[in-house]
């Protein structure tokens, strides 16, 4: 039986051991500081890149990894006629899944390119479910059915701090309502089909954090939780604070993760993400 390997961008926010254990392989995207490029996540960590986007002229630049890049990694994972399910960021942000696409067309390996509608750690749930299913023998039918699955039981809630870098960035989605009311308050998105989706407009942390454990609670009556994360721009003390009110409602556990380059570019300094997904 052929075997099936994992890859996706380094937009999961998942940890490097996590990846290695589960065999999956990365492909990082760039970001670009004041004229210098760095790959994300790779050679700048998160707070590294906080530091330089805050004291940047303007706003840093991200950009998809080549389709050369693409096609070198899958001719080489499928050498030996594995099949690759390829996982990345949702094509509402970024280039990266339709850059696959053409270089999957390109490659002499069988692979299946899978746009998750998600970033971060709510990319990382699906790529954990198809590592973990591949390991188990399963199919690529069968795994990619289950990636839809996960999506459709999967909230992403986004707060930050201003709309100025998703503006900057032109990834303000339907958030553009709020752009005359930016000042002095706390924009709640989730992340819906893909794009931000406005959902409440709060003004203090503790208005924050109660909206999003009452979504929480809400959303989870009757349902198995699988899997709770949440990301940080440089914002570990709101994120340690929901993780607390988070266990108040749940045994499974919260993880906590800080957010690579190339998602701070788009949420600016300060901003959170709350993500779970649920059967």
């Amino acid at each position: 039986m052929a075997l099936i390997r994992i890859v996706t961008d380094s937009t999961t926010d998942l940890p490097k051991e996590l990846l290695q254990q589960h065999q999956v392989d990365v492909i990082p995207l760039t970001v670009m500081v004041d004229e210098k490029s760095y790959f994300d996540n790779v050679d700048i960590t998160p707070i590294e890149f906080i530091h330089k986007m805050k004291g940047s002229k303007e706003l840093p630049k991200t950009s998809q990894p080549s389709i050369g890049k693409f096609v070198e990694m899958y001719d080489r994972l499928g050498a030996n006629g594995e099949t690759i399910i390829s996982i990345h960021m949702t094509s509402g942000m970024s280039g990266t899944y339709t850059t696959a696409c053409t270089a999957a067309e390109m490659s002499s390996s069988n692979v299946i390119v899978v746009d998750s509608q998600m970033i971060s750690l709510a990319l990382g749930f699906q790529v954990l479910e198809a590592a973990v299913m591949a390991q188990q023998g399963e199919q690529a039918e069968s795994i990619v059915k289950r990636l839809k699955h996960v999506l459709d039981n999967t909230s992403l809630y986004v707060v930050v701090e201003s709309l100025e870098n998703l503006v900057k960035g032109g990834r303000v989605g339907k958030a553009v309502g709020w752009l005359s009311s930016i000042l002095s308050i706390k924009p709640i998105a989730m992340l819906e089909k893909g794009v931000y989706t406005p959902m409440k407009k709060v003004r203090t942390t503790s208005q924050t954090i109660r909206t999003l454990v009452e979504r929480f609670e809400e959303e989870i009556k009757g349902r198995i939780v699988r899997g709770i994360g949440i990301s940080h721009a440089d914002n570990l003390p709101l994120a340690e604070r929901l993780q607390q009110e988070i266990a108040k409602l749940t045994n499974v556990p919260v993880f906590i993760r800080p957010a690579t380059p190339v998602i701070t570019t788009h949420t600016g300094a300060g901003a959170i993400g709350f993500m779970y997904f649920m059967d």
